[in-house]
C-alpha cells in the first residue's frame, strides 16, 4: 500500500510540473517553475517574497559586480543621499559612550529653530531613552527621520550654570534636511581655491555653483578639485559638473552596451559661458574615486582641461539602470559601459560571478606595489589612446591613471594608531575636548582661519587620548604611538576644528597633512602644469 501511495504521489507531482511546463513551456520561465513547485510542496512553510528576492540576488551575482537588488527600505536608504534632502530633525550627531552627542544643527533647520545647540545629548527620543543603551545609528536615525510636518519629542541634556546638567524637553516639527555635496569650498592662498565634493547628486551642480562663484568673488583664478574617496552618484551631476568646467558642446563621456546602443553625452552651461572653462585645474582622485568621479576625472584628462593627480581610481565603468517593482523594491540591473571621450573603458576587469576577487582588488593592487611605486604600475601598450587636442598618450585598462603619480604614505600609520581609530577613541576624545572648552576655542580662536593657523595638539592631551585608549583595551605602545603622532595630531586637530566651527575646517587641517593634496597645490603653481599639458608623457611621479 506505502509503495502505491508513493507512486500515485510521484504520479501526481511529475503531472504537476508537467502542467507546469506546458504553462509556461519557456526555458526563461524556469525560475517562476522552481518557486511555484517549493511553493506547493517543500516540506516547511516558506517565505514567498523572501524565496524570490533570494532568487533574484543569485541570478544578480552570476553577471557582474554592480547588478544589485534592494527591498523597498533599501532603496529608499540607496536614493535618499543622491536625491540631495530627507524629513528629519536636522543635526549632525554622534554617539559618544552610548549617547546621541549634537555636532552641530542644520542652519535654519528644525533643531536649530527650537534652540537644540552643538554638545547638547539627546537621551530620549518619544519617550524611548536611547543613553546607555548601545543602539545603532541606523536605529536612532529612524526614530528622529520621519514624513515632513510631523513632530517628535526629544529630551536634551545640557550643562547648566556651574557644569551642572539639565534635562530639558524639546517638541521637533520635521521637515527637508538639504544633504549636501560639497564638503568644503576654500581660498588656499589669494588665487588657489579648493572645492571638495563627496559625491555627485541632484543638486551638485547647484552648490558647485554657489561655491564657484564664491571663491572667485575673492579672487580665485585656479581651482583644485578634490574627489577623492568620492564613490560617484548621478551620471547626470558629472556631465553637468564638466559643463561647468568644459568648453560648450564638449563629449563628456559616452555609454554603450549589447542592447543599449551609443550615447554620447554633451557639456551644456546653464548661462551663456561655463562657470570655469579657464585658468588652471587639477583633479585629486585616489583608489576609493569611482564612477561620475571617473567620469569626471576621465573628461578633464582627454580633453586636457587640467591635470589628474593622486592614484589610479577605482575602476567602476558599469552603467545601471533601475527597474522599480510595484511594493517598491528595485533591480539595478547593468545595462552599458562608461566610455571617456578617447574611447577608454573605465571598468576594470571583472570575472562574472567572482565578487570576492573584485572586492580584494585594491589590497591585490597594495601588495603587487601599484599603490606605493609608480614603477610598479603595469600599462599596456594596446591600451593606450591620445588625449584629444594635445595628443599625449594616456592609457585604458580600468580606472584613470593619473597624470603625476602620488605614493600611499604609510609612514604615520601603525597598528597601534589603527587600534585606537577603530575603538573610536579619536572621535570620542575630540567630542569630550569641544565639550569642555568650546566657550574658550571661540573666545580664543575668532575664527577657524586663526584656529588652524594657531591651535596645536600638546603632548598633554595626547597622553589623555592614549589612557582613555588604554581603558578601552588598546594597549600602549610607545615606540608605535610616537611614530604616528603627526596623524594622530592631525586628525585630532582636525576633529576639533570641526566639531567646533565647521565642516571644512577639518579639511583645511587635513590638508596640511595630506600628500595628494600638497602635490595638488605644488603643481598647480608650478611650471611643470604647462610643461605636462603640453609635452607628451605617460605619468609622473611626485
Amino acid at each position: 500500500m506505502k509503495k502505491l501511495l508513493y507512486t500515485a504521489v510521484g504520479l501526481a507531482l511529475m503531472a504537476g510540473v508537467a502542467g507546469m511546463r506546458a504553462q509556461f513551456g519557456d526555458a526563461s520561465q524556469k525560475l517562476r517553475v522552481a518557486e511555484a513547485v517549493i511553493n506547493q510542496f517543500y516540506v516547511d512553510t516558506v517565505n514567498e517574497d523572501r524565496l524570490v528576492e533570494n532568487a533574484i540576488k543569485g541570478m544578480l551575482d552570476k553577471l557582474d559586480p554592480h547588478s544589485s537588488y534592494s527591498n523597498a527600505e533599501e532603496t529608499r536608504e540607496l536614493n535618499e543621499p543622491l536625491e540631495g534632502n530627507f524629513s528629519g530633525i536636522g543635526i549632525t550627531f554622534n554617539m559618544s559612550s552610548d549617547t546621541l552627542y549634537v555636532i552641530q544643527t542644520v542652519s535654519g533647520g528644525p533643531s536649530e529653530r527650537v534652540g537644540i545647540l552643538a554638545g547638547d545629548r539627546i537621551i530620549a527620543v518619544n519617550d524611548t531613552s536611547i543613553a546607555g543603551q548601545k543602539m545603532k545609528n541606523s536605529r536612532i536615525m529612524k526614530m528622529l527621520r520621519g514624513p515632513k510636518g510631523t513632530t517628535v519629542d526629544v529630551k536634551v541634556l545640557r550643562r547648566g550654570r556651574g557644569n551642572t546638567p539639565d534635562t530639558i524637553p524639546f517638541t521637533i516639527t520635521r521637515d527637508q534636511i538639504p544633504i549636501y555635496s560639497v564638503d568644503a569650498a576654500y581660498m588656499v592662498d589669494p588665487k588657489t581655491g579648493y572645492l571638495r565634493l563627496n559625491k555627485f547628486a541632484a543638486d551638485t551642480r547647484d552648490e558647485v555653483t554657489k561655491a564657484v562663484n564664491d571663491l572667485k568673488r575673492q579672487g580665485m583664478r585656479q581651482l583644485i578639485l578634490d574627489l577623492v574617496d568620492n564613490g560617484g552618484g548621478y551620471l547626470n551631476a558629472a556631465v553637468d559638473l564638466l559643463s561647468e568646467l568644459l568648453a560648450p558642446n564638449s563629449l563628456a563621456v559616452y555609454t554603450e552596451g549589447r542592447a543599449s546602443s551609443r550615447y554620447d553625452h554633451y557639456t551644456v552651461p546653464m548661462g551663456k559661458t561655463p562657470l570655469f572653462d579657464k585658468g588652471r585645474l587639477v583633479v585629486m582622485v585616489n583608489q576609493y574615486s569611482a564612477s561620475a568621479s571617473e567620469i569626471t576625472a576621465g573628461a578633464v584628462q582627454d580633453q586636457d582641461r587640467g591635470l589628474i593627480v593622486g592614484r589610479r581610481s577605482f575602476g567602476k565603468g558599469l552603467v545601471q539602470r533601475p527597474f522599480p517593482f510595484p511594493d517598491g523594491s528595485m533591480m539595478r540591473l547593468t545595462v552599458a559601459h562608461y566610455y571617456t571621450p578617447s574611447g577608454r573603458d573605465i571598468q576594470k576587469p571583472y570575472a562574472a560571478g567572482d565578487q570576492k576577487k573584485y572586492n580584494h582588488d585594491i589590497l591585490d593592487r597594495l601588495q603587487s606595489g601599484e599603490l606605493m611605486h609608480a614603477d610598479s604600475i603595469k600599462y599596456i601598450d594596446s591600451l593606450k589612446v591620445n588625449t584629444l587636442r594635445l595628443k599625449r598618450p594616456i592609457y585604458g585598462g580600468g580606472g584613470i591613471s593619473p597624470d603625476v603619480f602620488v605614493p600611499l604614505d604609510t609612514t604615520d600609520f601603525t597598528n597601534y594608531y589603527r587600534d585606537v581609530m577603530a575603538k573610536g577613541d579619536i572621535n570620542k576624545y575630540a567630542i569630550r575636548y569641544v565639550d569642555n572648552n568650546r566657550a574658550t576655542l571661540k573666545k580664543k580662536y575668532s575664527d577657524d582661519t586663526a584656529f588652524v593657523k594657531n591651535f596645536t595638539v600638546s603632548t598633554e592631551m595626547l597622553r589623555e587620548l592614549y589612557d582613555m585608549a588604554e581603558k578601552d583595551g588598546v594597549k600602549f605602545n610607545e615606540e608605535e604611538a610616537r611614530k604616528s603622532e603627526p596623524l594622530f595630531k592631525t586628525v585630532i586637530k582636525g576633529l576639533i576644528g570641526r566639531d567646533t566651527y565647521d565642516n571644512p575646517t577639518y579639511f583645511k587641517v587635513f590638508n596640511e597633512y595630506d600628500p595628494i593634496f600638497k602635490e595638488a597645490y605644488r603643481l598647480i603653481n608650478s611650471p611643470d602644469y604647462d610643461r605636462l599639458l603640453s609635452t607628451p608623457s605617460r605619468s609622473a611621479s611626485r
